[in-house]
């Protein structure tokens, strides 16, 4: 068995909850191997270290046995064990400092797709969401159809996302706040099932974990960072999809949310949320594509004209060079790439976009179009 597994099973157990803690701990020691090694001696190699953290640190060889174990049900079961070094660990969700250490997956899809998408909402899903994600999703993968859609695999928004997404052939993965021995709520198994073959099941969770309240609260945040961007299409003024779309601000990510009739309770935490400028509203599929700078497929297939560059000055063509051929750069990596001084590349960007050559997205980014 892969000892650096072992361990890193075995790390997450003693530290539940805390992947803050257990980074920090990987990034100073280099592995979960290292930390089971020198566990007798945390505080010469950590010096700042607390003696409780060590105390409970060197409880790991209680948990030797059960980490054994998981290994064994996860080969047996097919799932893959995604540690943070791991190519196929998602990369975004990898830039977050309380990423897991660990992710259990059983699934097809890619982790790394090009584009990818969190959908949440209440769920207490009414007729104007679920009409909603059947739209969008229809819409979305006509546009861009190498987008990955990721959700919780809970009632209301969350599942008809995923069932939207498979009937309109987009990949989808469901964060799960429990293990993968077992689906919840289970009227959402042959769902689930469906998704093994068109996307996949993720979780930080060992098999026998239950669905436990904190462990949605949990899940949240990986919902969250995996994604470029999150959309709350149905909110009530308090819940978890309101959770999700802060820790998604936290993150750097762009949030869009989709506004519902004053009044509608279904729809509160989504006003309040354009409200406050906390996430931009979306009223369609090509809405959130315009705003994410995602490349539809006629975008894609549209040849550049090539008597477009006399007209351009050499600090444009600088920022073209810079621009082509992805989905958008911020301000500050323009600058560093062009070599233009920052007041001067707002003034070129500003004149660009005005002449229709650039386009000015959420997050201070800028995308040729």
């Amino acid at each position: 068995m892969d000892s650096e597994l072992i361990y890193t099973i075995a790390l997450t157990r003693v530290l539940p909850y805390q992947s803050q803690v257990q980074s920090q701990l990987l990034d100073a020691l280099g592995s979960a191997t290292r930390v089971f090694e020198t566990r007798h001696a945390l505080q010469d190699a950590v010096p700042d270290i607390s003696d409780r953290l060590v105390h409970t640190v060197q409880q790991m060889d209680q948990h030797l046995t059960r980490a054994e174990q998981e290994v064994a049900f996860a080969e047996k079961n097919h799932i893959q064990m995604l540690l943070r070094t791991d190519l196929r660990y998602p990369a975004r969700l990898r830039e977050c400092p309380d990423a897991p250490i660990l992710l259990y997956y059983r699934g097809t899809t890619d982790l790394n797709a090009r584009h990818i998408l969190s959908i949440v909402g209440t769920r207490k899903a009414t007729e104007y969401g679920k009409g909603f994600c059947q739209r969008f999703l229809r819409d979305l993968a006509q546009l861009c159809p190498d987008v990955l859609v990721v959700s919780g695999l809970a009632y209301g928004i969350d599942i008809n996302a995923h069932r939207q997404a498979l009937q309109n052939g987009l990949p989808t993965v469901g964060v799960l706040a429990h293990g993968l021995d077992q689906i919840y709520p289970r009227m959402h198994r042959q769902t689930a099932i469906e998704m093994l073959s068109q996307g996949g099941l993720l979780t930080e969770f060992m098999s026998q974990s239950t669905a436990e309240k904190v462990n949605f609260v949990s899940r949240n945040r990986i919902v969250a960072g995996m994604a470029d961007a999150v959309l709350v299409v149905e909110s009530a003024e308090k819940g978890g999809s309101l959770i999700t779309a802060r820790i998604a601000t936290e993150y750097n990510r762009d949030v869009f949310a989709v506004p519902g009739r004053v009044g509608d309770a279904a729809s509160e935490g989504c006003n309040r949320l354009i409200r406050d400028a906390c996430a931009s509203l979306v009223q369609s599929a090509e809405d959130f594509a315009s705003a994410m700078g995602w490349a539809t497929v006629k975008e894609e297939d549209r040849p550049i004209q090539r008597d477009l560059f006399p007209e351009l000055s050499p600090d444009e063509i600088a920022v073209f060079n810079a621009l082509k051929g992805n989905d958008g750069k911020q301000l500050n990596m323009l600058t560093v790439e062009t070599n233009l001084p920052i007041s001067h590349l707002s003034s070129i960007l500003f004149e660009m976009e005005m002449r229709g050559l650039v386009r000015r997205l959420s997050g201070g980014t800028y995308r040729w179009v």
